[in-house]
């Protein structure tokens, strides 16, 4: 049966992140992942992971300083604030037991920002090994995040090759995917081998799975085809109370 995780940076917004756990946990999901929790005090998320028995999948670096920030390891003029947050979120992540974690590469164009990016990201895998933490990076479409260093998972891929780490991988976010290349029962399948997590929400709009252009129970299925056990991330915008937009998990699970 397929698993769920809910992804904090969407859903129950309003309420303080270790009560989001728990609002997590009483409503069926199987794990949790989140955005930015550095505000939090991890000893509060770790009493909330503890009382609800639930993991924190991941978690992203921060998106940086100045407004209209969206990540900064392609920023080659940023260089030591991309590495300071990407300290952060490791030494976060390793204290709340988490084992992912997604590096933002930000806006950016060009090859300096394509040899900051690698240099980066091989400083993160590094960073990070000696936790048991994996680094991803995340395709994001040109409507939500027009500018963004990195669009398709063709270019991912790419990437995740040039920087030859053990620890590096995919986020397939099948929202992002679809807006961007579409055909996801395919390159779900072709890219399999570099996915350390996937992502799910209704398109065009981002909302709740059930709706939209995408038969999101053929592509569960097909996920589980692919004997893929991990829980799968619910990231989508709930347009109101989290709790009243919860039907797909029992029509689509």
């Amino acid at each position: 049966m397929t698993e769920f995780s809910a992804n904090l940076g969407f859903l129950w917004t309003e309420l303080p992140l270790p009560d989001a756990i728990r609002a997590a946990k009483a409503a069926g999901f199987d794990a949790v992942e989140c955005h930015w929790p550095f505000d939090t005090p991890s000893g509060a998320i770790i009493a909330a992971l503890e009382e609800t028995g639930l993991k924190m999948l991941g978690l992203n670096t921060r998106r940086g300083s100045k407004p209209g920030d969206n990540g900064l390891s392609a920023l080659p003029d940023r260089r030591d604030e991309a590495r300071a947050l990407i300290d952060e979120a490791v030494d976060y992540a390793a204290v709340i037991d988490t084992g992912k974690i997604h590096v933002m590469a930000g806006f950016a164009s060009g090859d300096a920002a394509h040899r900051c990016f690698v240099e980066n990201l091989r400083y993160a895998c590094d960073r990070a090994a000696p936790h048991g933490i994996t680094i991803m990076i995340e395709p994001l479409n040109r409507y939500d995040a027009p500018g963004y260093f990195l669009s398709t998972t063709t270019a991912a891929k790419a990437i995740i090759a040039e920087v030859a780490r053990d620890n590096m991988a995919l986020m397939f976010d099948c929202y992002h995917v679809q807006l961007m290349e579409g055909d996801l029962s395919h390159r779900l399948a072709d890219l399999q081998p570099l996915i350390a997590h996937i992502q799910f929400a209704g398109v065009p709009a981002r909302g709740r799975p059930d709706e939209g252009e995408v038969n999101f129970a053929h592509i569960f299925r097909t996920i589980d085809g692919l004997g893929w056990t991990a829980p799968l991330g619910a990231e989508y915008k709930p347009g109101g109370d989290t709790a009243a937009t919860l039907g797909w998990m029992s029509t689509l699970r």
